[in-house]
């Protein structure tokens, strides 16, 4: 299974709530989501699902990459939430059985997941920066090997060719 690992893009510092799930992305952090997610696209995943934290900023730059991805629907998991276990993502995408699947969330989570997914170990977190992806071949009984870490602006310059 090929998993794909999008951290978010800029948000604002606080919402009218003032409770953190309802942050939404900057004008700017909207405009990079959408640009990197056609980079994405650029790639040719071949994603199949899209699952995001329910978080309103994760959920905004889901909706990026769904759309550059052709993709209508998105999948809204707890277990992206900012500290979850990284082996209940591990669980979720097994359960999925996609071939290609797009995880978007938070740090350090993500980095924990991949931590999870290629090492065994969250300990061994590979932080993202925001807006930036990483791609890791894995299956649930061998393990995964991370194939790529796509920094924002490569995201954004793949999109724009």
């Amino acid at each position: 299974m090929q998993i794909w690992i999008l951290r978010h893009a800029d948000a604002e510092e606080s919402s009218e709530s003032g409770k953190d799930e309802d942050r939404a992305l900057t004008r700017e952090g909207a405009r990079r989501a959408a640009a990197v997610g056609r980079g994405l696209a650029a790639l040719d995943p071949g994603i199949e699902a899209i699952v995001t934290s329910p978080y309103r900023r994760a959920r905004e730059t889901a909706r990026c990459a769904a759309q550059a991805l052709g993709l209508a629907k998105i999948i809204d998991s707890r277990s992206l939430e900012p500290g979850r276990d990284p082996a209940a993502v591990a669980r979720e995408l097994e359960q999925g059985a996609w071939r290609a699947a797009l995880l978007v969330g938070h740090q350090p989570l993500l980095g924990q997941i991949i931590g999870f997914l290629v090492f065994g170990d969250p300990r061994r977190e590979v932080p993202l920066r925001k807006a930036s992806a990483a791609q890791v071949s894995w299956t649930p009984a061998g393990g995964g090997v991370l194939e790529a870490l796509y920094p924002a602006d490569v995201l954004v310059r793949l999109g724009a060719a």
